[in-house]
């Protein structure tokens, strides 16, 4: 079995620009209940996954920030604490497999770092278990 199987392909994908905002990002991710989502750049490349992790350290770290002016704070200037590893789309399923068990999702990009998508960890087991209990 190919890892597209399991793509969930980017234009299904929410994702943020690095130069959004805090503001822009934490709305994003509280409206779409989401703990964390992909960073991708003008050129379509994968660049990290925010977390809400992430913007309680921002908060904690930087004096005088709070919701009043986080619009100021760019997605580029949050430091990233999970660093989700990419996996080609031509990546062996045993690769994949073994990223998913670490991540709870993975970025998928192709040959040029374009980022193509994700796979989720919860979709792969569910595929699982519709197989192993039929």
């Amino acid at each position: 079995m190919k890892i597209d199987f399991f793509l969930l392909p980017k234009d299904e994908v929410i994702t943020i620009n690095p130069k959004a905002n805090m503001r822009q990002a934490l709305d994003l991710i509280e409206n779409k209940y989401f703990k964390a989502i992909p960073i991708i750049d003008d050129e379509g490349k994968y660049v990290g996954t925010l977390t809400e992790g992430d913007f309680l350290w921002k908060m904690k770290e930087t004096a005088g920030l709070s919701f009043d002016n986080m619009h100021e704070v760019l997605v580029c200037d949050i430091e990233l604490n999970v660093h989700n590893i990419t996996v080609s789309i031509n990546a062996d399923m045993e690769d994949m497999l073994a990223l998913a068990a670490e991540q709870n999702f993975v970025p998928v990009t192709n040959d040029n770092d374009v980022f193509l998508g994700i796979i989720r960890r919860k979709d792969i087991i569910a595929y699982y278990i519709r197989n192993i209990t039929d």
